[in-house]
């Protein structure tokens, strides 16, 4: 192969994730909503009969479809689903910072303002229950954080004979922490939390260079 060939297969293209043809997609909207003229965040607990998860707590979404347009067209579509409403009651759908997770997922979350509260009619397939927290609450409520640490354990077939180090080779550690929200007997956690605290920082850190 020559230079000139190399050239011209990489010259222009998109840098993205490294192996994110090998990821799993799934698309989430964190719904904002007006209650007693007061912003609330809506979760919805996953049911029962559900095989992955069920009782957990959540936002609204799913796997992206090879028919969706887009991530942003999966997380509608799916709080459409789930929450019995239709497209035109979800305004301001806006990106939030994708998520690269251990097991093979990516997750495209984002953030909409959901019109009329009184019109959802949970799908009960897949929504036991719905509930909303005040933004205020939140923003005004940290989390509790615990630590994760991984365990590496490389498979026995593996070569340590050809790493320098070889079986005392130092894997650098790995940790990861989990976000727990408390609101009444609700617990808020894992990916939903990472997500909820991810929005909460941004909202507060534009509210301080706003007043900058």
């Amino acid at each position: 192969m020559k230079i000139e060939e190399i050239k011209n297969r990489i010259h222009g293209r998109e840098p993205g994730i490294m192996g994110s043809d090998r990821l799993t997609r799934y698309a989430v909207l964190l719904p904002i909503i007006e209650k007693n003229e007061e912003l609330h965040i809506l979760f919805e607990v996953r049911s029962l009969e559900l095989r992955r998860q069920p009782g957990e707590i959540c936002f609204p979404g799913g796997k992206v479809d090879p028919k969706d347009i887009d991530e942003r067209h999966t997380a509608i579509r799916e709080t459409c689903e789930e929450l019995g409403i239709s497209e035109k009651d979800i305004a301001d759908v806006t990106p939030l910072d994708y998520m690269v997770n251990p097991f093979g997922t990516i997750i495209y979350p984002f953030v909409g303002f959901l019109h009329d509260s009184s019109q959802i009619i949970p799908n009960p397939d897949e929504v036991a229950e719905v509930f909303t927290v005040p933004l205020t609450y939140l923003q005004n409520t940290g989390p509790d954080i615990y630590q994760i640490d991984y365990k590496l354990e490389p498979e026995g077939k593996f070569p340590f004979h050809h790493i320098i180090g070889g079986e005392k080779y130092k894997w650098q550690a790995r940790s990861m922490e989990e976000h727990f929200y408390y609101y009444e007997d609700k617990v808020i956690w894992g990916l939903t939390a990472r997500i909820l605290t991810h929005f909460l920082q941004l909202i507060e850190t534009s509210s301080k260079r706003d007043n900058l």
